[in-house]
C-alpha cells in the first residue's frame, strides 16, 4: 500500500475538513506554554445520537497515522499471504497450535518503525515484540495479524489490529482486512467507518434484536476452557444462528450491522483493544463476561446493543451457577 495519499486516502470529505483546516491531536500534545495537553472532551457518539452522515470523523493526525500504520503493515502481510512455502512456527498458546509467520513479524516491525518516527513518546504493546513503555500516557496496542491460522490457510478473515489507548480508555480502533479490501475505523465520539479503495461509508451496529433473533460469532469453540464452554453453549442454544472461524472479522461484521454478538475467551490486550474501540464507536457494547473492562484481554462479549449485551450476560451468569 502507498501512503495516505494513495489508494486508501479517504479524501477531505471523510475527515470533515476543508483545505487549511488544522487537525487536532486528542492525545498528549504540548500547548504553547509547554505543559501537557490532555485528551479533548469527547463529543457525543454519533452512533448513539444519530448525527448526520455529513458530519463524519473529524479526527486528526491520530486517525491519519492509524491509516498509515495499516498501509505499512498491509505491504508486509500481503507479500506473505498465500505465498508458497510460507513457514509458521508454533508458539503453543493455551495448549493449542498458535502459529506465527514472517508476515506477522515483518508487519509489526513496519508499524513500530513508523511509530518510532512519528510518535516516539508513545508506548507500544504488540504481540510479537517486547512492550515499549509510554512517556506520553498514550499506548498503541497492535496485532499485526489477528487470525494467523486463517492466514496460513489462505482464508481472508484475518486482519491487522491497531488501537490507541489514552491511559483510561481506547480512543481509536482500526481493523484492517487486506484480503477483502475492507478497513474499519472507529473513533470514540465520532462513530465508525468502512473505508475501501472505492470510497467509504458510515457503519453502525444494528439494534432491536433479542438473543433469540441474534447472529452469534466465535472463532472456535475448542478455544474455550472446560469451565467456559457450558456458558458459551447456553448462549449458542438461544441464539438464532452461530458462525465460527471468523477471527477479528466477526467484530467488523458486528460494527457493519451484519452480525450481532461475538463471544470469546483467553484474549490478550492486542486481540481486543482495536475491535472493542471499533464496535463501541459503532454503537455497540464490549465488556468481559461480568460486564467489566476488557480492553486488556480475558473473556469478551461484544454486543450490538445494550439490551442484547445485558441479555447475553444474564445467560452467561446463569450457566455458571
Amino acid at each position: 500500500m502507498g501512503s495516505l495519499q494513495g489508494a486508501f486516502d479517504p479524501g477531505p470529505a471523510f475527515w470533515g475538513l476543508t483545505p487549511g483546516d488544522a487537525a487536532e491531536d486528542d492525545v498528549t500534545s504540548t500547548d504553547r506554554a509547554g505543559g501537557p495537553k490532555g485528551p479533548s472532551p469527547a463529543a457525543s457518539d454519533p452512533a448513539e445520537t444519530g448525527a448526520a452522515d455529513v458530519e463524519p470523523l473529524k479526527t486528526d493526525d491520530l486517525a491519519a497515522l492509524a491509516l498509515r500504520l495499516a498501509d505499512a503493515a498491509r505491504t508486509e502481510t500481503m507479500a506473505h499471504f498465500r505465498m508458497d512455502g510460507l513457514e509458521a512456527a508454533d508458539k503453543r498458546s493455551r495448549g493449542v497450535y498458535d502459529p506465527v509467520t514472517e508476515g506477522d513479524r515483518a508487519a509489526e516491525r513496519a508499524i513500530r518503525a513508523l511509530l518510532a518516527e512519528t510518535r516516539p513518546e508513545d508506548g507500544i504493546l504488540g504481540e510479537e515484540e517486547a512492550a515499549v513503555a509510554s512517556r506520553s500516557g498514550a499506548t498503541w496496542v497492535i496485532d499485526p495479524i489477528d487470525g494467523t491460522r486463517a492466514f496460513i490457510t489462505g482464508l481472508p478473515t484475518w486482519g491487522t489490529l491497531i488501537a490507541l489507548d489514552d491511559g483510561s480508555r481506547g480512543i481509536l480502533g482500526l481493523v484492517d482486512h487486506p484480503a477483502t479490501d475492507e478497513r474499519y475505523l472507529g473513533r470514540a465520539g465520532h462513530g465508525a467507518w468502512l473505508i475501501r479503495s472505492g470510497g467509504q461509508q458510515r457503519v453502525r451496529c444494528r439494534t432491536g434484536l433479542s438473543l433469540a433473533e441474534a447472529t452469534l460469532i466465535t472463532t472456535a469453540p475448542e478455544l474455550f476452557t472446560a469451565e467456559e464452554r457450558p456458558a458459551f453453549e447456553a448462549v449458542r442454544a438461544t441464539a438464532r444462528l452461530t458462525r465460527y472461524g471468523t477471527d477479528c472479522y466477526g467484530y467488523s461484521m458486528v460494527a457493519l450491522g451484519q452480525a450481532d454478538l461475538v463471544i470469546e475467551a483467553g484474549l490478550e490486550a492486542y486481540d481486543i483493544a482495536a475491535p472493542k474501540a471499533l464496535v463501541e464507536a459503532a454503537g455497540g457494547v464490549v465488556t468481559d463476561w461480568e460486564g467489566g473492562d476488557c480492553r486488556w484481554g480475558g473473556r469478551v462479549v461484544a454486543a450490538a446493543s445494550p439490551a442484547l449485551h445485558a441479555e447475553t450476560l444474564a445467560h452467561l451468569a446463569a450457566a455458571k451457577r
